[in-house]
């Protein structure tokens, strides 16, 4: 089992930046792959960024692409999410989620960030 707690969000302006961090104790973070998902109100969550185990592989959500980076540092059990350019339709509240299986539901979540972006 993991553990994790995501930090770095906040209030920030239309054009501004923020990086999300998730740091995750428990069992290895190396086997798990990662997710930053995000849930705004009155919308479904959807996940905005994945990273495999080795940090090569990533996907993004194309309502982010080229704004957003995803990021792991497997020696410091922490996952990234490098936010720029935000616009005000980013605001939600951000969560990391890990899973060992290749496909399939994320199975750990943390509690999430709330961010918010003001035009």
């Amino acid at each position: 089992q993991v553990q994790l707690v995501e930090a770095g969000g906040g209030l920030v302006q239309a054009g501004g930046s923020l990086r999300l961090s998730c740091a995750a104790s428990g069992r290895t973070f190396s086997a798990y792959r990662m997710g930053w998902f995000r849930q705004a109100p009155g919308k479904e969550r959807e996940l905005v960024a994945a990273i495999g185990l080795s940090g090569s592989n990533t996907y993004y959500v194309d309502s982010v692409k080229g704004r957003f980076t995803i990021s792991r540092d497997n020696a410091k059990n922490t996952v990234y999410l490098q936010m720029n350019n935000l616009k005000p339709e980013d605001t939600a509240v951000y969560y990391c989620a890990a899973r060992t299986a290749v496909v399939g539901e994320y199975k750990y979540w943390g509690q999430g960030t709330q961010v918010t972006v003001s035009s």
